[in-house]
């Protein structure tokens, strides 16, 4: 049995280096290595802060990016409309600017029209006088040798074309 009890003098020398060992290991290792534990806490600590504001930061920008993209739209709306109004507008200005341009030159077209129907009957009018006058000169140079006759024939001409 002594080989599984321990003797008291071992059990001491063992305590003895066992708290050598924790002093050593104390002011050698456990300082070092506790400052890099609370150093990588402290880090670990701040990055999930900075993710934390990140995210924050995320939010703010996708709702910032929401309200832009409806105001956007909204202004496309806007000027998509005032553009649809002014080409209604401008549609509607040039077709009555085309039908007043249409009417002016229908009126002026009946204008030329008439005035060269006028002229054109003035013409014919001038033309057929002007022939009735050399047939008439023709047929009485030779029917008409007596004096009396011609003036009786000019006064009924003269009353004919009075009622025309």
């Amino acid at each position: 049995m002594d080989l599984i009890t321990p003797s008291v003098g071992l059990i001491f020398w063992t305590a003895i280096v066992f708290i050598i060992l924790l002093v050593i290991l104390r002011s050698v290792a456990w300082k070092p290595i506790l400052s890099a534990v609370q150093e990588r806490e402290k880090s670990i600590e701040d990055a999930l802060n900075a993710a934390k504001k990140a995210e924050e930061k995320l939010v703010a920008l996708n709702a910032e990016n929401e309200r832009l993209i409806k105001e956007a739209k909204i202004e496309r709306d806007a000027i998509l409309k005032e553009a649809r109004e002014m080409k209604d507008k401008i549609v509607n200005e040039a077709k009555n600017t085309a039908q007043s341009e249409a009417d002016r030159l229908i009126e002026s077209a009946k204008a030329a029209i008439s005035n060269e129907k006028a002229a054109a009957m003035a013409d014919i009018k001038n033309q057929v006088g002007q022939l009735s006058i050399e047939i008439a000169e023709k047929i009485l140079t030779k029917e008409l040798a007596d004096k009396t006759a011609q003036e009786a024939l000019v006064n009924e001409v003269i009353d004919q074309v009075k009622f025309n």
